[in-house]
């Protein structure tokens, strides 16, 4: 099972979180990374945000990351929620959830997902400041650096680099 979901509202994490699993008996493990605005960015105090995307084409590229993580990892189940539209801070933008026979295997595949959503999915942020100055958040360097390593030749069994 695959879902993805791009919404213009708010969601609710833990009644998505509750609804995840479905009552699958192979599910041995579920692992979760939730994503929040944050109401300050490299120093500056931020009063929200605002996401864009273009439709179909962010929703096919999400299903190929997905599917990435599918041909690496025995995944039973992924649903990935992603927030668009005007955000305040604390308010979720990301919800991914992994589900597998085994946590491990759970653990790397949500990682990926996020370590790839940060850099190659095709959303763009613009944050406005406490004194409405309006600024387009660029990739940091870190981010790219974590998706790389999957790139990397790492053994993805035990996380460590060959």
């Amino acid at each position: 099972m695959v879902e993805i979901s791009i919404l213009a509202q708010p969601f609710d994490p833990e009644a998505e979180q509750r609804d995840f699993r479905g009552g699958n008996s192979r599910v041995g493990a579920v692992v979760s990374f939730l994503g929040l605005m944050r109401d300050l960015n490299q120093g500056e105090a931020i009063q929200r945000m605002s996401l864009e995307h273009y439709p179909g084409m962010t929703e096919k590229a999400l299903a190929q990351i997905i599917a990435e993580a599918r041909q690496l990892w025995p995944i039973t189940a992924v649903r990935l929620i992603h927030r668009v539209g005007e955000l305040e801070p604390e308010e979720p933008i990301v919800l991914v959830l992994v589900a597998s026979e085994h946590r491990g295997e759970a653990f790397r595949a949500c990682e990926f997902l996020i370590d790839y959503l940060k850099t190659r999915a095709p959303f763009w942020k613009r944050e406005i400041n406490t004194q409405g100055q309006a600024h387009w958040v660029e990739g940091r360097q870190s981010d790219q650096t974590a998706a790389e390593r999957w790139e990397l030749g790492w053994d993805l069994d035990r996380l460590v680099c060959k």
